[in-house]
């Protein structure tokens, strides 16, 4: 994700520094890219106006900022960090509050839409922070994402990101249930799925996970870890909140028994082999 998102920056014209934890894929990066490869956060801070970061989780983020030769220890006062990961919404507001004690902005600003979005700059964009944060920030938003929205405070975009991943998560998980029940009754898989996709069941986990699914085809788009971690994170808000949402608890259940079977690297929906072994039915 991050390096498509990068590469939509550099075709812009800006001048884009990237560092990954694997320096080759950076180094490739920027020979593909024409933009320059580094061997710190810090170094790819230095200098600059705006910091994007798309890592996995809250831990990664914390490491890549505040590590040793992390971002934070290259960037002057007044630059903009921008972080595009998807983690616990409690994580963005600690690390804003870190980096506003040294006179830092910081977005968080998850995304969704998968890597082909990401390729073509038609992501949708969920933003937390201030308005003049925000408004930094956008002009990048616009040429990576097609959906761009401010939603509130710092914390907040992944609030709602966890959420609707949540949501995703349910879905292709019900659409995997579904698709074992009509094997498992005879129907014709593929006249169901031209149902689905006209009638009231139709979503878009339907429109791009039957097909991957009916051929057994979990090409990672989305890893099905990353979901997991994802449902995780909603599940615990919710919980802190004191509200219950049982159909993601529910799912999250299937997405560990994915887990158990291997399938974490997999795209998310591999769920289906963990709905196809309690069944004992494979489509």
């Amino acid at each position: 994700m991050g390096s498509r998102m990068a590469a939509n920056l550099a075709r812009a014209g800006h001048d884009v520094r990237v560092y990954n934890r694997t320096a080759e894929k950076a180094t490739a990066w920027a020979s593909e890219h024409g933009g320059e490869a580094v061997d710190t956060p810090r170094a790819a801070a230095e200098g600059a106006d705006v910091v994007i970061t798309m890592v996995v989780d809250g831990a990664q983020v914390g490491e890549v900022l505040l590590g040793d030769d992390g971002a934070v220890a290259g960037a002057a006062p007044g630059t903009l960090f921008i972080d595009m990961s998807t983690i616990a919404p409690g994580d963005a507001r600690r690390l804003g509050a870190t980096l506003a004690e040294r006179e830092l902005g910081f977005v968080d600003a998850p995304v969704t839409g998968s890597s082909p979005k990401a390729e073509d700059g038609t992501l949708t964009i969920m933003a937390g922070g201030s308005d003049a944060d925000f408004a930094r920030a956008k002009p990048y938003f616009e040429i990576m994402g097609e959906v761009i929205l401010h939603v509130g405070a710092l914390g907040q975009g992944q609030q709602i990101k966890v959420i609707s991943n949540a949501v995703a998560a349910t879905n292709c998980a019900t659409l995997a249930q579904a698709l074992v029940v009509g094997k498992a009754t005879g129907v014709d898989l593929e006249a169901m799925v031209q149902v689905f996709a006209s009638g009231a069941a139709n979503s878009t986990m339907v429109g791009l996970k039957a097909k991957p699914m009916l051929g057994h085809d979990f090409s990672p788009l989305f890893r099905l870890a990353h979901m997991l971690k994802d449902v995780d994170f909603c599940l615990s808000e919710s919980e802190a909140a004191g509200v219950p949402f049982p159909a993601a608890a529910l799912a999250r259940e299937l997405y560990v028994a994915a887990m158990g079977r291997g399938l974490e690297d997999d795209d998310f929906a591999a769920v289906l082999e963990a709905v196809e072994g309690l069944a004992g039915v494979k489509i």
